[in-house]
């Protein structure tokens, strides 16, 4: 069980809690609810975050599956993957990674069914984008593209479909909440690619880190770390919902990681740095989250 929990990779999963919490918080009020929980609807919320989780879930399983079999985790420095280690089988990690995605299947039906049926593509457009990132025989992630998909599903569209499926409608807060946590979560996959270059250039994983290159690369990182701090108070004034500034505390967490990164950290040494983003995510999305729902 410790080898399937680590093969999750628990310090990704900030990527698919963040977005859910703040889209939620962001629908909070909007059609009028004066009840405790501002007229959101509870099980709701549970299912977009069980899609969401099981996303995240599946598609590590399925990374470390695809780069399992193809070999390119054969000199890995970062955390321990399964298939590539040896720890499990190919088609036991292939097997774990349908059931994640099964499960994220499942509860978003039951969201589709309340609200529109249109999510149902939606979902099949993240499924198929999950396991093709590395999968297949043209995984995008090995092409560099592996960013503009983490910043699409863990960022516009978990946050606006989680505010979707509560109001069921778009607005302009919830796409405009949706871009600081979009960039949080880019920057765990790319201080997760920057500290794979050396292997990742090795085995032809032609990532975005490779082809920028070490330096450009922490330039980036760096980038989608203050970013979101520069965009929360037009989205705060904007929206009207003041409170939401609460996230610029989350600034304090920000100067070990982007510090390390600044200072070359390289190799196993950017393990750290990697559960550092992925609290500072946390910590911005609960704080942000909360002001949003203060102010709805």
């Amino acid at each position: 069980m410790k080898d399937w929990i680590a093969g999750a990779r628990p310090r990704t999963l900030p990527a698919a809690l963040v977005p859910v919490l703040v889209g939620t918080a962001a629908a909070a009020g909007m059609d009028g609810g004066t009840d405790t929980l501002k007229g959101l609807i509870v099980w709701r919320f549970v299912a977009a975050l069980i899609v969401s989780l099981a996303l995240q879930v599946g598609v590590n399983y399925a990374n470390d599956y695809s780069d399992g079999v193809r070999g390119t985790d054969a000199d890995r420095v970062g955390p321990m993957r399964l298939t590539g280690s040896g720890r499990k089988s190919p088609g036991s990690v292939k097997r774990a990674a349908f059931v994640s995605l099964g499960v994220a299947a499942v509860a978003g039906l039951t969201l589709a069914a309340a609200t529109t049926w249109w999510l149902i593509v939606v979902g099949l457009v993240a499924i198929a984008a999950a396991w093709f990132y590395t999968g297949g025989p043209r995984p995008y992630g090995y092409a560099g593209l592996g960013e503009i998909f983490v910043f699409v599903f863990f960022g516009v569209v978990a946050t606006t479909g989680s505010a979707f499926v509560q109001i069921e409608r778009f607005t302009p807060l919830t796409l405009l909440v949706s871009i600081p946590v979009g960039l949080l979560a880019t920057a765990l996959l790319v201080v997760n690619n920057l500290r794979d270059i050396p292997g990742d250039t090795e085995s032809g994983k032609r990532t975005l880190a490779v082809r920028l290159g070490d330096r450009r690369t922490r330039y980036l990182y760096i980038a989608l770390v203050v970013v979101p701090f520069l965009t929360v108070p037009f989205l705060c004034g904007l929206s009207q919902r003041p409170v939401g500034a609460l996230s610029m505390f989350a600034v304090l967490l920000a100067r070990r990681p982007v510090q390390s990164v600044i200072e070359g950290t390289r190799g196993p040494a950017l393990i750290p740095v990697l559960g550092a983003t992925g609290r500072l995510q946390l910590v911005f999305g609960l704080l942000l989250s909360i002001g949003l729902f203060a102010g709805g």
